[in-house]
């Protein structure tokens, strides 16, 4: 009975002594499981972003390469025709050649600064069927230049196309042919209105006062060098 309670007290003064060891150890897997399971835990969430931001990244260079450039390139065969240039040898009115020679038709016209009634007059004409050159075309007005290079704007209805042109030498002689060598028809002089009835690279026949003859260019303004009229 005595070796009982002996054994019996042993367990009971050592029971609170040996407990305290073992719920350290408990405690210290527990905090040692915890940390390894977060540690896991980390591991799985790192390579879950890292597979996350891999697939971002490819959609990402896939949509930019899907996306269509707002400015492709040319390709080395791509030509592209350049827009017909308006021709400036044409009236833009009335598609007729610029410059061309025209004559006065009435026996008096007014020649402005602008192409309409507002502008002011520059000059004034008197003188039916003296020549100008047509060098600008707007609306029902035409730019025109006499031979002393006086410009200003006409009304079309004030102008023909009949052809004149204006003794610029002193006198000029008209023969019967043109020949300088042929009978002469008559005398012109300076500032004298021819009307034009032919032409050729030099000579024009013309008439004026009842008298019609050839005539060299070189004394006459109001036809070009190189014109032919038949």
């Amino acid at each position: 009975m005595q070796g009982l309670n002996t054994v019996s007290l042993k367990k009971n003064t050592q029971h609170p002594q040996d407990t305290k060891p073992t719920r350290r150890r408990i405690k210290g897997c527990v905090v040692q499981y915890a940390l390894l399971a977060a540690l896991i835990a980390l591991v799985l969430t790192g390579q879950a972003s890292a597979q996350e931001a891999a697939t971002t990244a490819t959609t990402v260079e896939q949509d930019t390469q899907s996306t269509p450039q707002t400015q492709p390139q040319a390709k080395p065969n791509d030509v592209t025709a350049a827009p017909a240039e308006p021709q400036t040898d044409r009236g833009t009115v009335t598609n007729l050649p610029l410059p061309r020679f025209v004559s006065l038709k009435a026996n008096n016209a007014n020649l402005r600064r602008g192409p309409s009634l507002s502008h002011r007059i520059d000059w004034v004409f008197k003188q039916r069927g003296y020549p100008f050159e047509v060098i600008a075309e707007y609306g029902h007005w035409r730019r025109v230049r006499d031979n002393e290079d006086a410009t200003g704007w006409i009304h079309y209805t004030l102008i023909s196309g009949v052809r004149t042109a204006i003794v610029t030498n002193d006198t000029v002689d008209l023969y019967r042919k043109p020949d300088s060598a042929s009978r002469l028809s008559a005398h012109a002089e300076k500032g004298a209105i021819l009307k034009l009835l032919e032409c050729n690279i030099s000579w024009c026949e013309a008439s004026a006062g009842g008298y019609k003859g050839w005539v060299l260019k070189s004394g006459l303004w109001g036809v070009y060098d190189d014109e032919i009229l038949e």
